[in-house]
């Protein structure tokens, strides 16, 4: 299979949406663009089973090579492994359903879709590159439409909440541009290309100095602690999408760096610093769940509890098993799939009540079934209900842990576990009140039911859960040979 459809479909789609004379024509064209791109990803999940069943075990499939600029030995290099077509699958879930919650946007259409289709097309990029500074250009193109779709079409205190998130997320590509640099001058030879660089055998002190600014650096847009404080302004402040895509697809560019590129190339920068991401990881799932109880606006909630939430997916890079590292690509698809419906549904919930407070809302399951029905499911999904993603995906990262048998790693597993009771308090509480209950205001009972492309976004969504939630073993398969190869890099360095 060619992946340069993966980056021309967007392409086309943009190029579309800029020659369309209407709204309706601007809302058509993406929707089909965005089936589109769903329709690729699955036709590349089954094309890669199948190169895996006849026998392919090249670490890439796919591999495709052009020059860019000979002189500096950077080719557009592209390839995909299992983790890599996870990723692609999220994301095309993710974009679908972004544009089906957002077909009611009347402000700059036109402009607005052409910003969540160019988040995909960075996301997409990103996932597929080999050499590390066509990554990072597909890294930074994820990066502006952020800025621009909380500034322009956000709420609240959007322009400080833009400008932070912004200025976060550049200092953390400043961070990862300093530690490319520094792989390319210590390969001697001069290269990017992520395969050749991970069988060079770069020096233990090299690795020590560059592995903290590629995993700080990709860390800040996954939510690291403690830089993880642009993650509640910008969620909060975006549109519905906007937040869709900021916590589906962009939180997860920062995880898949931390993994394929600082762990994977640097694994004795990784051993060093393990102990550091496994602390701060910890401490992040806690003071997440914590942080969460204490809120009242329902995208502050969700914001909080995804700062805790791709914890999990940290400390299974920290734990450095191999089922700890499966867990933590688990976690990161089965994060991106429910924190994009929770915020779809919040979206549904304000666009109808005008408020996203919890103390304001209360009875909305008699008006609204559809909502409140999906509305408990994602939250028994975040709180990691047996049947649904969230459930496998954590105790995975668990279970890979535990497989370390010192004191501090046990410790580590316990404390991360424990967040589990905090995050059913804050889950089953935020439901009831919003759901259940009397009607808390007249006006509610007036209110009207998710419409179609809401429903056909929702439940698009949760397929994706319960696909991971009731039969894994698909999405298992298809990571854990790529994760094996990770934890044979640094296995390669305890030996």
């Amino acid at each position: 299979m060619n992946l340069l459809y993966l980056i021309g479909l967007p392409v086309l789609t943009a190029a579309a949406l800029l020659l369309a004379r209407s709204k309706e024509q601007v809302r058509w064209i993406s929707f089909a663009g965005s089936v589109a791109q769903l329709a690729l990803a699955l036709a590349l999940y089954f094309a890669f089973r199948q190169e895996r069943a006849a026998g392919n075990t090249a670490a890439m499939l796919f591999d495709q090579t052009w020059p860019l600029f000979k002189s500096l030995h950077i080719n557009f290099h592209v390839g995909v492994d299992g983790i890599s077509v996870a990723m692609i699958l999220l994301t095309s879930f993710v974009v679908v359903s972004g544009v089906l919650v957002s077909l009611n946007i009347e402000k700059m259409t036109k402009e607005f879709y052409f910003l969540l289709i160019l988040l995909s097309l960075g996301a997409y990029g990103f996932f597929i590159s080999l050499d590390l500074f066509v990554l990072f250009f597909f890294l930074e193109i994820a990066v502006i439409p952020k800025y621009l779709l909380i500034g322009i079409w956000g709420s609240g205190k959007k322009e400080y909440s833009a400008n932070k998130l912004a200025l976060m997320l550049m200092g953390g590509s400043a961070l990862v541009l300093v530690g490319l640099l520094g792989l390319y001058y210590a390969s001697h030879g001069g290269t990017f290309d992520l395969m050749e660089l991970s069988h060079l055998g770069i020096p233990a002190d090299t690795q020590r100095i560059l592995f903290p600014l590629l995993f700080v650096g990709f860390g800040v847009f996954t939510a690291l602690f403690p830089l993880h404080t642009w993650v509640p302004d910008g969620h909060s402040s975006a549109p519905t999408a906007g937040s869709m895509f900021l916590a589906g697809i962009s939180m997860k560019l920062g995880g898949y760096g931390c993994l394929r590129v600082a762990v994977f190339l640097l694994p004795v920068g990784a051993k060093e610093y393990a102990n550091i991401i496994i602390v701060l990881s910890s401490i992040a799932i806690l003071y997440g769940a914590f942080a969460t109880m204490m809120q009242k606006d329902l995208k502050y909630i969700n914001a909080y509890s995804s700062v805790s939430h791709v914890g999990f997916s940290l400390l299974g890079i920290g734990m450095l098993t191999h089922t700890a590292l499966t867990g933590a690509v688990l976690q990161m698809v089965s994060h991106g799939l429910m924190t994009a419906l929770f915020f779809a549904v919040i979206g549904m919930v304000y666009d109808r009540t005008h408020t996203r407070m919890v103390n304001d809302l209360g009875g909305l399951m008699k008006m609204m079934p559809f909502i409140g029905t999906i509305f408990f499911i994602v939250g028994l999904c975040s709180l990691g209900l047996p049947g649904l993603s969230g459930f496998v995906a954590e105790m995975t990262v668990f279970m890979g842990s535990w497989e370390n048998a010192d004191l501090f790693h046990r410790i580590a597993t316990i404390t991360a576990c424990m967040s589990i009771v905090v995050t059913a308090v804050y889950i089953l509480r935020a439901v009831g009140k919003v759901m259940m209950g009397p009607v808390t205001n007249p006006v509610y009972l007036t209110l009207k039911d998710a419409n179609w492309n809401e429903k056909l976004a929702a439940v698009i969504l949760l397929a994706g859960i319960l696909a991971i939630g009731l039969a894994p073993f698909w999405l298992n398969d298809l990571v854990r040979p790529a994760t094996e190869t990770i934890a044979h890099q640094i296995l390669q360095v305890t030996k």
